[in-house]
């Protein structure tokens, strides 16, 4: 018998103060009922995600009689650890949804192996760019699916009531921010949880004011940390958002708290929650800076007790034109095939066409090239980190550059 999906979907999770939606299964590997159990394990937590989940899964299961994929919400900071900790007692899920950052270490664990031989007999492997491709030491360990990005979230209406211009630079948009404050709103919101999801939202604002994991320097990390704590100070941004991972500033800017959100084409659904003209538009960041091109990475669980079932899943729901299509529809997502990123659905939407843009004018490849593959996830948390002491006034600007970079280039030198 097949299990309710929609009401493994509706458990809550509170995170500063508000909800976000999670999808929680059963164990990996269990069996249910009869039917063969497909375990997925990820970390969506906002209503578009988990909708694309449901509708995968529900057209795999129509095709797969007596399957019965069930999935298993893990938040992004213990995704790995519990991945790499299950592989050590040789037991896991059938599929992975993770982010690229724990590449390496879940293929040094041996929670994920080597797609090279699946890859190389897939018909449609040449449909993906190198870009999707996760690699550790030139093998394959993982593809991703769609591409996700930043942009700048815009409250049209209120900035017409302001007689505001969407911002093209910082300055502009410090202007703005002012201007919203002034008339009793939030000028931006973003993520400001220590961790992973903070060095990518941090990625564009430090590379604009000049750093560069090729080459680190204290000066740039500096000037992006006074900007942020300057914000602060000022009322454009809530100190509250070192409580706050993607979903929650989100929600304050669809309640029509806020001028501005820093936040990606996964919100698509959530934005049509509220009651006022929105548009996106790039970041104002100088030519500098860059935005990480994210997107979660699928690979089969090594420990995985139906190896070709799951990569039958993948292959017909994350890897292909209609399961693409699919994640576009419900969180707009940029697909990585290339006959599915040409669809009309993207260049015909005001909102997607822009993130497609800022994919060609701002894309950076993610994980920097620059940061040695056994040394991201470390990198990453680190940035991520003080990112977050920044945001909460945790040291003045310079401390808190001389600090990250002690910590940080012994791990650049890999």
């Amino acid at each position: 018998m097949k299990h309710d999906r929609r009401r493994r979907a509706t458990a809550l999770v509170a995170i500063g103060g508000a909800a976000a939606l999670v999808l929680s299964g059963c164990a990996a590997g269990g069996e249910s009922s009869g039917d063969t159990v497909l375990t997925v394990w990820h970390y969506y937590n906002t209503d578009g995600q988990v909708e694309a989940l449901e509708q995968l899964a529900a057209g795999f299961e129509a095709d797969h009689e007596g399957v019965d994929v069930q999935f298993e919400y893990v938040p992004v900071e213990q995704f790995t650890t519990k991945a790499v900790t299950a592989a050590g007692s040789k037991t896991g899920p059938d599929v992975l949804v993770f982010g690229a950052s724990g590449t390496y270490p879940l293929a040094e664990s041996g929670a994920i192996e080597s797609m090279e031989d699946w890859w190389s007999e897939y018909p449609d492997a040449g449909q993906f760019p190198d870009g999707v491709l996760q690699r550790v030491d030139g093998e394959l360990y993982g593809v991703q699916g769609y591409v996700n990005l930043l942009g700048l979230w815009v409250n049209d209406d209120l900035l017409d009531e302001l007689g505001a211009d969407v911002p093209t630079t910082t300055e502009e948009l410090e202007a703005v921010m002012q201007s919203a404050v002034d008339a009793g709103k939030q000028g931006i919101t973003l993520t400001g949880k220590p961790g992973l999801e903070s060095q990518w939202q941090g990625f564009p604002w430090f590379t604009s004011h000049g750093f560069s994991y090729g080459d680190p320097q204290a000066a740039p990390m500096a000037d992006t940390y006074a900007m942020l704590q300057d914000w602060v100070a000022k009322g454009y941004l809530s100190r509250e958002a070192v409580t706050w991972d993607q979903a929650v500033p989100f929600q304050v800017f669809a309640s029509g708290a806020s001028a501005f959100a820093v936040n990606g084409n996964w919100q698509v659904a959530a934005a049509k929650e509220a009651d006022f003209g929105y548009s996106v538009a790039p970041l104002p960041i100088t030519d500098d800076g860059g935005v990480l091109l994210g997107g979660e990475v699928q690979n089969v669980g090594a420990f995985s007790k139906h190896k070709d079932l799951a990569k039958q899943f993948l292959e017909e729901t994350f890897f292909s034109v209609d399961g693409e299509l699919t994640l576009l529809d419900t969180f707009g997502s940029i697909p990585a095939r290339a006959d599915a990123a040409s669809s009309s659905k993207i260049g015909d939407d005001p909102i997607l066409s822009v993130f497609a843009d800022i994919v060609q004018q701002q894309g950076r490849p993610s994980p920097s090239p620059e940061v040695p593959s056994k040394n991201v996830n470390d990198v990453e948390v680190l940035v991520g980190n003080y990112w977050s002491k920044a945001i909460a006034g945790d040291g003045s600007p310079d401390q808190l550059a001389d600090e990250l970079l002690d910590q940080l280039v012994p791990l650049l030198k890999g």
